[in-house]
Order: C-alpha cells, then structure tokens, then sequence
C-alpha cells in the first residue's frame, strides 16, 4: 500500500517542472493543459519566469497544482513498471487539490481553473485586510497562545508540534516574533 502527500503553496521555484517537461510526455501534456486552461502559459512563468510573479498567489497556486500533476504523471509511467499507484493521496493545504486530481474526484483541467481562481481571491481579501504571517519553530503550542493573547494575533495553522504559524497584523506580527525569539523560537 503507498501514500502520496502533495506540496502547499511555497514550494514553488524558478525552474520547476522543466526536467518532467522535457522527458515525459504525459508530463508535457499537462503542462500544454494547463496553458490551454488558463490563457497563459504557467509553463513559461514556471520555467523561466521572473520570481516575484511566480510568487504572486494568483500565479503560485495553478503552477503548483501543474507541476504536482506533472510529476505525478511522471511517476505513474515509471512506477507502473515497478508497483502499483497509490493507494491514498493527501495534500497540505493547496495540495489537496492535487490529491483530489491524483485521486481522480477532480478533473486535472477543472481543478487548476479553481485555484486559478482561488488566487484571485485570496490576492484580493489580502489587499481589502493587509496582514502578515510567522512561522514559529520549537515552541510548544500553549507557549505560542500566550506570545498570541500578549500580542494580539492568532494560531493560524499547527504544522506540527513544533512549527506553529500565527497570523496578524504587520507591526503585531514583528512583535509576536520578537517575543516568541525571546521565549526560545526560531
């Protein structure tokens, strides 16, 4: 029985995909779909584009979604010769649309169009209520509730027990992090 996790948004870097493009037909043609879909080339910007546009959430999303489809084509086509494909499939958080497209729920062509949109949306929301967010690394959760309520942010996402994200305003969240260094975080 195997399991695949697919990456979040962050994981995203100048290059991506450019190797499974060149070598994988299955590969190529979700990128080609991909560009079809979006009226874009995402293959482009993912290739060889200019970092801060791929940065931009609107952008990171459907390339994301893209290039984890396109590996995990890759993959299908050299794993079938060895072993069967997963058996579950997961996602951290935007990655879960890759899992519903690996899990067959979602069509490859309908989900990149949604968190094309998805994008759109957060980019807006986070214009309209400008905020910040931290990674804190090796606090326990009860240490990082209280740097919150001290600091006026809150816990946005448990990544793990030891890396805990807290979300805010700007200047709130430079005090949260100051005040987590000096109980110990990262």
């Amino acid at each position: 029985m195997k399991a695949y996790l697919f990456a979040g948004q962050g994981s995203q870097y100048i290059g991506m995909g450019k190797d499974l493009y060149e070598a994988f037909p299955e590969s190529k043609a979700i990128f080609d779909k991909a560009d079809d879909v979006l009226g874009f080339f995402i293959s482009k910007m993912c290739f060889e584009g200019d970092p801060e546009e791929l940065k931009k959430t609107k952008n990171c999303q459907p390339a994301i979604v893209t290039m984890t489809i396109a590996a995990y084509e890759a993959f299908k086509k050299v794993a079938s010769r060895q072993s069967p494909v997963a058996s579950y499939v997961a996602g951290l958080s935007l990655g879960e649309y890759s899992a519903l497209v690996a899990g067959g729920a979602v069509s490859f062509e309908d989900a990149v169009s949604l968190v094309r949109r998805r994008g759109e949306f957060m980019e807006e929301e986070a214009l309209k209520s400008p905020g910040k967010m931290a990674s804190l690394m090796g606090l326990e959760l009860a240490a990082v509730r209280k740097v919150c309520r001290d600091t006026n942010v809150e816990v946005a996402n448990i990544n793990s027990p030891g890396q805990i994200v807290i979300s805010g305003g700007a200047s709130q969240i430079g005090e949260a992090v100051k005040a987590a260094e000096a109980a110990g975080a990262r």
